[in-house]
């Protein structure tokens, strides 16, 4: 008796499972790096223009982010911008000087307070993630975490949670948090970017032998970064390297502001590339949503940066940025702006970021890992 159509044999194959797409070549993403580039250029242009604070990071940012979300194919390299954090890494080496070395017995508390803060922001968002927004359990989680951008991405969609969104959520907590903050400090501080000094000079007025040892500084420090997997290795290893070597007195040399000022352009529009390729619907939704968290982020920092600074007499700008849920080369570029201690953010931004990479999974599976709803 023949099988029916309505019966077919146990015996037939399943079906393949689709294809991921495949992935551009860098060479395919080219145009879309160019754009990316060239619209961050003139964003960044006319903020400086405008007189913004930290104009061409945050020019450029502005400008990509409006164009992924209008449709623009843009796209950014990842070598292109771990080469220019990897510059940022080397300015803020810079800024370690002897005095500061003799003041990190200073920040012990502060840098301990950073547990508290983890667990405080952490346990908030999650909260706010799962009961407002409705989100599933893995993927808001990882959303609430206070940093470790590409880290939390990556360990969240393998423990099961909905990569997109946890790349949307620090994304927009990112965009959110850059383009706040120097603005609150404007307004409530009538701070004024032309006041400041330029991070670092003329690329003519330094000397070949010390843009060498900063170059070595960038190259080392990152090679040496990645072997060990430090996180944040583009920017905390050059960062490491740099301030060794400018306590040891072998120079006292910056980076170029030219080369600074081009860094600034790649992270920003790194960040509005991010949003690239995202439906629209989803990414304002993520961004209304994010506003909610990054509220909340900003509320426990700016409790945790209040108290630190009647308890200890630190700079509370300081202790706002150095707290704030940005990422290291972002608010450490506007701690320069804003003149204050780049070291001091930097240094509490790298030891956040590496207790969220290593706390948050672990503590994760300790919770059972919850499954998705």
């Amino acid at each position: 008796m023949r099988d029916s159509p309505s019966n077919p044999p146990s015996t037939s194959e399943p079906e393949p499972e689709p294809r991921p797409a495949p992935v551009k070549t860098l060479k395919q993403r080219a145009p879309g790096i160019a754009l990316a580039l060239l619209l961050g250029s003139l964003g960044g242009w006319a903020a400086s223009a405008l007189g913004l604070p930290l104009p061409w990071m945050i020019g450029a940012m502005t400008a990509t982010t409006v164009a992924a979300v209008a449709g623009a194919p843009i796209a950014m390299a990842q070598p292109l911008r771990t080469v220019m954090v990897a510059v940022l890494g080397v300015m803020l080496g810079s800024g370690f000087t002897p005095e500061i070395l003799a003041r990190l017995n200073e920040w012990v508390v502060s840098l301990l307070s950073l547990f508290a803060y983890i667990a405080v922001a952490g346990g908030a968002g999650l909260l706010y993630f799962r009961r407002v927004c409705g989100y599933d359990p893995i993927t808001a989680y990882f959303s609430a975490m206070p940093g470790g951008l590409s880290e939390m991405i990556v360990v969240g969609g393998e423990m099961g949670g909905d990569a997109r969104r946890i790349s949307l959520a620090h994304a927009s907590r990112l965009l959110l948090v850059v383009l706040t903050i120097p603005f609150a400090f404007r307004w409530l501080e009538e701070f004024e970017p032309g006041s400041r000094p330029a991070a670092g000079l003329p690329i003519t007025s330094i000397p070949v032998s010390d843009l060498a040892i900063l170059t070595l500084c960038g190259v080392v420090g990152f090679a040496l970064a990645r072997a060990v997997k430090v996180p944040a290795a583009a920017v905390v290893g050059p960062m490491l390297v740099s301030a060794i070597v400018h306590l040891a007195g072998w120079t006292d040399a910056a980076p170029p502001v030219e080369l600074v000022s081009a860094a600034q352009v790649a992270v920003g529009a790194a960040i509005g590339a991010r949003f690239a390729g995202t439906e629209l619907r989803l990414v304002l939704q993520t961004l209304v949503q994010s506003l909610g968290a990054t509220a909340i982020l900003v509320a426990v920092t700016l409790i945790f940066a209040g108290g630190l600074s009647l308890a200890l007499e630190l700079d509370p700008r300081a202790l706002v940025l150095a707290f704030a849920p940005g990422g290291l080369a972002e608010m450490s570029l506007i701690a320069i702006a804003l003149g204050a201690d780049a070291a001091f953010v930097a240094t509490h931004h790298i030891v956040r970021i590496v207790l969220i990479v290593v706390l948050a999974p672990a503590a994760f599976r300790l919770m059972g890992r919850p499954k998705r709803e």
